[in-house]
């Protein structure tokens, strides 16, 4: 009797089953939950394809990054970040609507952008870094900012920087402090742009924007396993950003990708009233640069070692990566020339620095109007608001300040010395028929913070900032303690597109970029609509 019972109890035990597991299923026809959409690493396209799906909405998507700026920026310490954009938000909204009315989207459509804090931004704050420019909102945008605006994107953040864009090295800031390498926090991200670095980085937002001087878009891209574009000087409006030295500055995307960067850079192109270096690039410009973007760049492209930088008292882990970054180029087709030298080097390059800091940057708080804090870098000075290790600085460009008049301190294409510098590198390159340079960012890791004297192996600084020509940084692997490496191109004037094949399908062939450990995914970071 207990055995039958038994045996009727399992049976309804396993009925009940049956039925409560056919009830949990969806129906055949159901269609299944969206995916979810992945905000670490996304890209412009991966943005696009998502709003395109539905996966996600420019609101859901900016107020993802803002959260994990909230999240990650100030509590790790990290500080790359000054402040945010109250008004993204609601730009984010508009850019739904009209995406909603239109079905169409703009190039850069809801792309949040970190944005370097030397970039003009019509009203938010903008202070190079100073704090004897806290508060100062301008009117109109930089000439760079107001393209990428018009095509989609949204300013999300305003990054930290080496004050008044001084150091190569840190990026440090009176007023907002020092940033810090999302990948060792021990480390330094390198400056000026390092806030920019360390957000993209950390996934703080799609892409960023730097300017280059000497080094500043270049190292802090190789210090944080990014893709930086130094494009040929006058390629990019300057107008509206917080010069260093004009006869050297640029402008540049700073992205996790190649693609991302040839995106920023197709938009930000182009010759500007405002900015009168600018005219070398008419007829300079595909219709588009996207266009290079080829996996296959590298089949037949002759490239050129320039052991005269790649042998600067390397770091052998380093110099490990580079050798396998030769490997990896011919692996991938190309034909290596290796090694290169550009005659009488250390003397075609030398006596090229300028000290016009007064003069560029009077003439641009000038141009600020009665607003601007301070009107001069006299009155800089005189505030005594500014981060003691740029003391040196200031007091040195006003005691030695020159002018950019006549050819002694002028510009790559009027500059006798500068144009003798640029057609020695281009006369190699043509006497082996070289689309390319290549050497390492940097010969050494990034520095410890606090090591001043451990600023060494930066080879950005040596050419491309004095013969104008571009020098593209990618991802070439990583050193001790998770420390990047970068690889950089230099090409010839104006021929960004080699630099954007070569560096796409070695992108593509090595994928050597990664995500920062510190600095994962939230719980819950986005969902589908």
């Amino acid at each position: 009797m207990n055995r039958i019972r038994l045996f009727f109890v399992c049976c309804l035990l396993l009925l009940s089953a049956f039925v409560l597991h056919s009830y949990s299923r969806p129906p055949v026809h159901s269609r299944p939950p969206k995916a979810k959409f992945q905000l670490e690493e996304t890209t412009i396209s991966d943005v696009h394809q998502a709003l395109k799906k539905g996966d996600c909405n420019c609101e859901q998507l900016v107020m993802a990054y803002l959260r994990r700026i909230e999240a990650y920026d100030q509590p790790t310490k990290l500080n790359a970040i000054i402040l945010t954009n109250p008004q993204a938000l609601e730009t984010a909204r508009q850019l739904d609507a009209e995406y909603q009315k239109t079905k169409k989207l703009r190039p850069l459509h809801c792309i949040p952008l970190i944005v370097k804090d030397n970039y003009n931004t019509a009203g938010l704050q903008t202070t190079a870094g100073s704090l004897a420019m806290k508060g100062f909102m301008p009117t109109e945008d930089a000439t760079t900012v107001k393209s990428l605006k018009a095509a989609g994107a949204i300013v999300l953040a305003k990054s930290n920087m080496a004050e008044w864009a001084f150091s190569p090295m840190v990026s440090i800031s009176s007023i907002a402090g020092e940033t810090l390498n999302p990948y060792n926090l021990l480390h330094v991200p390198a400056g000026s742009s390092g806030g920019t670095a360390a957000a993209v980085a950390a996934n703080f937002g799609t892409a960023g924007l730097g300017s280059d001087t000497g080094n500043s878009i270049r190292g802090p891209s190789s210090h944080n396993a990014l893709v930086g574009f130094r494009p040929t000087l006058g390629l990019v409006s300057r107008a509206g950003i917080a010069p260093l030295y004009l006869r050297n500055d640029t402008g540049g995307p700073m992205t996790r990708t190649v693609a991302d960067a040839t995106r920023l850079l197709e938009v930000m192109a182009g010759a500007d009233p405002a900015d009168p270096l600018t005219k070398y690039s008419e007829g300079n410009i595909p219709k588009s640069y996207q266009q290079s973007l080829d996996k296959n760049g590298l089949k037949g492209a002759r490239i050129g070692v320039l052991r005269t930088l790649s042998e600067r008292s390397p770091d052998p882990q380093v110099k490990a990566l580079f050798e396998q970054a030769v490997a990896d180029l011919k692996k991938a087709g190309a034909i290596i020339v290796d090694p290169v030298e550009i005659p009488d080097f250390a003397n075609v390059s030398k006596d090229q620095w300028c000290s016009v800091f007064e003069h560029d940057i009077n003439e641009y708080l000038a141009g600020l109007g009665p607003q601007a804090p301070v009107k001069n870098l006299s009155e800089i000075i005189a505030s005594g608001k500014f981060a003691p290790y740029i003391a040196q600085n200031l007091t040195y460009h006003q005691k030695n300040a020159a002018t950019p008049a006549g050819s002694t301190c002028a510009d790559p294409y009027t500059d006798p010395r500068r144009i003798a510098f640029r057609k020695a590198v281009t006369d190699v390159m043509d006497r082996y028929q070289l689309g390319a340079l290549i050497y390492p960012t940097w010969n050494n890791p990034p520095a410890k913070v606090g090591d001043f004297k451990g600023y060494k192996g930066d080879n950005s600084q040596l050419i491309a900032p004095h013969t104008g020509q571009p020098a593209f940084t990618v991802p070439m692997g990583f050193t001790y303690d998770n420390l990047p490496a970068g690889l950089q191109f230099l090409g010839r004037p104006f021929d960004e597109p080699t630099l954007i094949k070569y560096t796409y399908a070695y992108e593509q062939a090595t994928k050597n970029r990664k995500a920062p450990a510190l600095f994962p995914a939230l719980p819950e970071e986005m969902k589908g609509k």
